[in-house]
């Protein structure tokens, strides 16, 4: 069973992460006629739709009972502001780094993407030693200096194109790497923020996340207003808003919540699995469906080195024993 498990987790990564970076993509790129969708709505939509499922899970964890639910919702969020008002910070930031991602889609092909944003373990584990006093080995200090290298490989210039689609690739993939590169420093600040209040209360990771959903929408609406606000009073809200849009804000909001529970059940090699075979996807459909990618070489020793970071970061050595042979 747990081996089923296992292997279901993996496949439910797997199909979360890629599936989530070729549909934001493929939305934020294909030419439809009228306007397109508001990425700063579809942040703030998948907060909404987060909190809903999120309450779900509370009401399910309460024996399906609405009184319960009440009282539940009501103690650990109403009754302890000050525990609430924590998540105002990883909230705002989360929220921050939703918005990046739809930039950097917007000027990065998938595959690209996919390998950048793993500099977020660099992050993660350098925000770990400095906010939780956390040691990290030498196999994971060699790991982080393999993926620096193998995402500076992978945004290394193409010479195939030609000067003046040169021209405009280069400015657009500047624009995109500095978003995947805020939101790598914005995911690794916020999760290991949020790792922290995890570690000093006891709430239930549901009540958590139905909080950073709360402050979620709160920021993002101030967003909608700032940055869209006279193009959502011209068209509404849902502007451009299709099947797809709405898969985008689904994957988006579930997503997280998704890998928040079969976390686990899959160990820091399933997990490395689960993201070699999310980078090898996203590279393949990014070059037979999408067509916005052709890979290189380069591109390559690149994803390869990152993938080999990933595993090596996760790889925990067992202390030799001191058996003696007969």
């Amino acid at each position: 069973m747990s081996a089923n498990l296992k292997y279901l987790s993996l496949g439910i990564l797997v199909f979360q992460t890629t599936s989530l970076v070729l549909t934001m993509r493929y939305s934020r790129t294909l030419k439809e006629e009228g306007p397109r969708y508001l990425s700063s709505t579809a942040v703030v939509l998948a907060e909404v739709l987060k909190i809903m499922a999120c309450v779900l899970l509370v009401y399910r964890d309460s024996q399906c009972s609405l009184r319960a639910l009440n009282r539940v919702l009501r103690d650990e969020i109403l009754n302890k502001p000050m525990e609430t008002i924590k998540l105002a910070v990883p909230s705002g930031i989360y929220t921050l780094q939703n918005n990046l991602l739809y930039v950097a889609l917007s000027n990065l092909d998938a595959a690209t993407y996919q390998v950048t944003y793993q500099l977020k373990i660099l992050t993660t584990a350098l925000f770990s030693v400095s906010m939780l006093s956390k040691k990290l080995g030498v196999y994971q200090w060699l790991s982080l200096v393999i993926l620096m290298t193998g995402v500076a490989f992978v945004q290394w210039p193409s010479d195939a194109q030609e000067p003046d689609a040169k021209a405009l690739s280069a400015g657009s993939q500047f624009v995109g790497l500095m978003a995947v590169l805020t939101a790598c420093f914005s995911s690794g600040f916020a999760g290991v923020y949020f790792e922290k209040i995890l570690k000093e209360t006891k709430q239930s990771v549901w009540i958590r996340n139905i909080q950073l959903g709360f402050f979620g929408s709160v920021f993002g609406l101030m967003g909608v207003y700032v940055y869209d606000g006279e193009l959502v009073s011209q068209n509404g809200f849902f502007q451009g808003y299709n099947r797809l849009t709405w898969a985008v804000v689904a994957l988006q909001a579930l997503g997280g919540l998704v890998i928040a529970a079969v976390i686990k059940y899959a160990d820091n090699i399933l997990k490395g699995f689960a993201t070699s075979l999310s980078i090898i996807l996203s590279t393949l459909i990014s070059y037979f469906w999408l067509q916005d990618f052709v890979p290189t070489s380069v591109f390559f020793l690149g994803a390869i080195l990152v993938i080999a970071a990933t595993f090596l970061y996760g790889y925990d050595p067992k202390p030799a024993g001191n058996a003696t042979r007969a």
